[in-house]
């Protein structure tokens, strides 16, 4: 195992939880803690968005960097919603319009849901390919937990839409941060029975 590494049974490189989790928090907390306090370095109140939108940005692009130097290749979540910040992040600060880089979360997690309900439609689950997945389930398995993640997009999508249109900046990323987050580890952990129930590892030993 190679520092920041995980080894798997195909001889893939996958990241350590802890090294992933790093990456994936540490442009959120750069956008959250850049709004709170770009004013202190200078910046007038109401640019305080598009500060912490830019370092978002360039803190993204870093931890894909960091990522593909790791493994030698981008997994399709992080790369896709690196991607849609990017663009409305880049919209954002253009247009000085903080209205594209809230709708990031909506589009983000609702192209994921449809992307996996569509695969599920084909009998294809792309759970596994979408979140660059270790688990080793049954076909069954792989449909239900599927369906479950799609269905749990959308309502990320529908909650940001509700919060980003009733609430003000301030509250919108902190919901962003500390909501959405803690919000999909719950929801992670209570897949487990799921997991266990389906773990195709386990069934091929009792055969």
């Amino acid at each position: 195992m190679t520092e920041g590494l995980i080894e798997t049974k195909s001889d893939a490189k996958r990241l350590l939880p802890l090294v992933k989790l790093v990456l994936e928090l540490g442009p959120l907390a750069l956008f959250f803690f850049a709004n709170a306090y770009a004013d202190r370095f200078g910046y007038a109140e109401n640019q305080r968005i598009y500060v912490a939108t830019a370092l978002f940005i360039v803190a993204t692009l870093v931890a894909l960097s960091i990522s593909y130097g790791l493994i030698r290749k981008l997994p399709i979540m992080p790369l896709v919603s690196g991607v849609v910040v990017v663009v409305f992040g880049g919209l954002t600060l253009f247009l000085q319009n903080d209205m594209f880089i809230k709708l990031k979360p909506t589009i983000v997690n609702a192209m994921f849901g449809l992307v996996l309900l569509g695969g599920l439609y084909f009998r294809k689950p792309l759970l596994e390919i979408v979140l660059d997945s270790m688990f080793e389930l049954t076909d069954e398995g792989w449909r239900k937990l599927t369906f479950r993640w799609a269905l749990f997009f959308f309502v990320l999508a529908i909650l940001n839409e509700v919060v980003w249109r009733t609430q003000t900046t301030d509250f919108w990323v902190a919901f962003k941060v500390f909501g959405i987050m803690p919000l999909t580890i719950v929801f992670a952990l209570a897949q487990t029975p799921l997991l266990l129930r389906y773990d195709s590892s386990k069934k091929a030993e009792e055969a």
